[in-house]
């Protein structure tokens, strides 16, 4: 399996760790909130956090962060359990939850109110965010922190409050518990931040227990701590937050709450080209209904990704060759292309479609004379077997690949010309058959039957061009996928203007018979796999068109990505 953990600052660091003793194994953990799919973004910090524990035989957890109950589902936390399995990793022990923790992060809270770091606030968020200050103006206490002000409230009445809003006694939104830091502090994090509200909402493992919730940055330090991470991975967007993350572990380390003080490192996060990954930006395209939901082939989600036929070796081997950094970090589209079609150049089997249809009929095929020929799936993997491929009188051709009046450099079909069909005869174009309105409907060849799987004697023919059997090949929606957006950087509010309006174009495939061998069964949607269109580029059944109650099936190929970097251009 590809390591990103070769090459990057943060394995140095890990590395001297070892070498010193600070630690003598590691532990990681990947800490996504259940509230949406996983997208590259998150593909890269899987990869990251998973593969680091296994380049130093360490662990790492999957912890998910369900702090947020209104917007948390668990269909969200099922669709993350399977994407990280389908990149290849398993985390260590039974899956993780920050509300495994509600017990022990409350008795913690109730700690710093004795301690008289925390205390009850009655402030609106509004008012909370004017007080606040900014980047050159220091906040202002709040009145129910300030010792000389009336509203000022005692340790014992700080913590009675906060019980009562453990039992419900008020109303959502009207306290919060915030610690008492410092608001005239240069970092804004650590400005009396909220580490509690009130929420009445059905939480998906606890259910109504609380009404009282914890904030992220409280929790994920305090979890981080709970579990013996030793090195906790984030986005660079966390730095400033390390501050905090540090200052509530000192104090419960110092207290002996906590076993440890992990120690928190941030990288710069992915960002790709021509592509989103707002959350709110890819909502907003679903619900505009721009794309098909969350697991359209043009979404960079893993749901998406995988739909589209991009294999999980080929999506590691991107994110190794992205890197592990502090600096920005926004990668050009050919990269996750190149990196694809090199995994799928190596495991994909090849078959033979027309998506552009040219009527050829075979004016001295016979039954007796005309045989057909067998052809391996892939010329460099045996072991993915071979299949015949059937002529018949009547083919197509794609129509691509007939010029009547050819341009400079041609080197296919042209009338009076020679042309190899891939794994079968050398044929000559001897007449062009038009319509009423002048469009050429017809090319009625002639075989020469002295050049099955030998070059014709006496003359050369460079070009080899693909087939199918119009009497055998099965049809087949093929839906052509192209970028989502038209410029590379999809920046601002209205990111929507950038919307490719070529991103999708729907056609009729016509696919040699073989091609059913990698159709996904009725019984098992799941089972498909990228093939490669000869000449074409690589596409993969779509599962979606499995109607599983009514056993019927609508063949549908996506597109996945074209052989050449030709999308831009």
């Amino acid at each position: 399996m590809t390591e990103i953990a070769a090459n990057n600052f943060i394995r140095t660091i890990i590395d001297e760790d070892l070498k010193t003793g600070k630690h003598t194994a590691i532990i990681t953990r990947f800490p996504p909130e259940p509230n949406g799919y996983l997208h590259i973004g998150h593909a890269k910090a899987i990869c990251l956090n998973f593969s680091l524990a296994k380049e130093f035989n360490g662990q790492c957890n999957l912890r998910f962060d369900d702090t947020n109950p209104e917007k948390e589902t668990d269909e969200y936390a099922r669709s993350i359990e399977e994407g990280i399995k389908w990149l290849g990793f398993t985390w260590s022990g039974e899956v993780k939850h920050a509300s495994d923790y509600f017990n022990k992060l409350y008795q913690f809270a109730e700690y710093f109110i004795e301690q008289g770091l925390a205390y009850v606030c009655d402030l609106s968020l509004e008012q909370m965010r004017m007080q606040r200050g900014d980047f050159t103006t220091s906040g202002t206490n709040s009145p129910y922190r300030d010792p000389h002000h009336e509203y000022y409230r005692s340790i014992e009445q700080n913590l009675l409050l906060f019980r009562s809003m453990k039992n419900g006694e008020f109303a959502d939104g009207s306290k919060t518990l915030r610690l008492k830091i410092d608001m005239s502090s240069p970092n804004m994090n650590l400005r009396d931040p909220v580490i509690y509200r009130i929420k009445r909402v059905h939480h998906i493992r606890t259910g109504d227990k609380w009404c009282i919730y914890p904030m992220y940055d409280y929790t994920h330090c305090i979890s981080d701590a709970l579990e013996g991470i030793t090195h906790s991975c984030c986005t660079l967007e966390f730095e400033d937050h390390r501050p905090l993350y540090d200052w509530i572990l000192s104090h419960l380390l110092k207290a002996r709450l906590v076993p440890c003080h992990p120690r928190q490192i941030e990288f710069s996060r992915l960002e790709l080209q021509y592509t989103v990954t707002s959350k709110r930006k890819l909502n907003q395209l679903v619900e505009m209904g721009v794309v098909d939901g969350w697991d359209d082939p043009r979404m960079p989600t893993l749901l998406g990704m995988r739909r589209r036929g991009y294999s999980a070796e080929g999506l590691r081997l991107f994110i190794e060759r992205t890197g592990v950094s502090k600096s920005p970090n926004n990668v050009d589209f050919t990269l996750l292309e190149t990196s694809i079609r090199e995994h799928l150049e190596t495991v994909a089997p090849r078959i033979m479609a027309v998506l552009n249809p040219l009527k050829v009929v075979l004016t001295n095929y016979n039954d007796g004379v005309t045989v057909s020929r067998e052809a391996a799936f892939h010329p460099q993997n045996a072991e993915l077997g071979s299949r015949i491929c059937t002529i018949s009188k009547n083919i197509y051709i794609e129509a691509d690949d007939f010029q009547e009046v050819p341009e400079e450099g041609f080197q296919r079909l042209r009338p009076g010309g020679e042309i190899r069909l891939r794994h079968s005869y050398v044929i000559k174009c001897d007449e062009v058959v038009k319509g009423l309105d002048g469009k050429i409907i017809q090319l009625n060849c002639s075989i020469d039957h002295n050049t099955l799987g030998k070059n014709p004697e006496g003359r050369k023919v460079k070009g080899v061009i693909h087939w199918v059997s119009q009497e055998l090949a099965f049809t087949a929606e093929v839906r052509l996928y192209e970028q989502l957006f038209t410029e590379d950087k999809v920046d601002g509010q209205d990111f929507t203007r950038f919307l490719n309006p070529d991103s999708l174009q729907i056609v009729t495939g016509y696919i040699e018979p073989s091609g059913k061998d990698f159709l996904p069964d009725e019984t098992n949607i799941s089972q498909f796999c990228t093939i490669q269109f000869e000449r074409l580029g690589y596409f993969v059944p779509d599962f979606t068109g499995v109607d599983i109650n009514t056993k019927s099936t609508k063949v549908i190929f996506n597109k996945t990505i074209g052989l050449k970097d030709t999308w831009k251009k």
